[in-house]
């Protein structure tokens, strides 16, 4: 585990569109976060992220499949807008009236598109502190999710 300077570590938590009520659910959030972490290629992002989505949707290859090509995943037209609407803003793209049109085609409103985009530049920032600082994922995060709990003990015990 990395040495986090203490002041980084003591830093308040303000409240973002990730942790503040909203339309979004917390599977879409997390959505969002795995494909904005893996522009910037933030691989303790990824993986924790893909994690909570996993569990948060109970779609256990999805996070996976965006993470390989989110284009190509299992995504609905409605997940698609919004992850087409996140990157953009992950890549500074010039946001257009055409961008806000696409998701309001899919039953998002502007403050929808409000809270997609903050979580998409939160994490933007959130992914380079975790470069600079040297983040790798905990080994539990690569297996949560992907197996139901009342599996998981069964599984553990056949190994041992």
């Amino acid at each position: 585990m990395p040495v986090v300077k203490p002041a980084l570590a003591q830093l308040p938590t303000a409240p973002t569109s990730v942790t503040l009520p909203g339309r979004l659910s917390k599977a879409d959030k997390e959505l969002i976060i795995v494909a904005t972490s893996v522009v910037n290629r933030c691989p303790y992002c990824v993986i924790a992220h893909g994690a909570f989505h996993r569990i948060y949707s109970k779609q256990p290859a999805l996070a996976d499949q965006v993470i390989v090509n989110w284009k190509l995943a299992d995504l609905s037209d409605r997940d698609l807008a919004m992850l087409e609407f996140a990157l953009a803003v992950c890549r500074a793209e010039d946001i257009t009236e055409e961008h806000f049109q696409k998701l309001e085609k899919h039953g998002f409103d502007r403050e929808d598109a409000w809270d997609i985009g903050m979580i998409s530049a939160f994490f933007a920032m959130s992914n380079r502190i975790a470069h600079f600082v040297g983040l790798r994922p905990n080994q539990e995060f690569y297996s949560m999710g992907r197996t139901p709990h009342g599996e998981r003990g069964k599984e553990e015990g056949e190994r041992g």
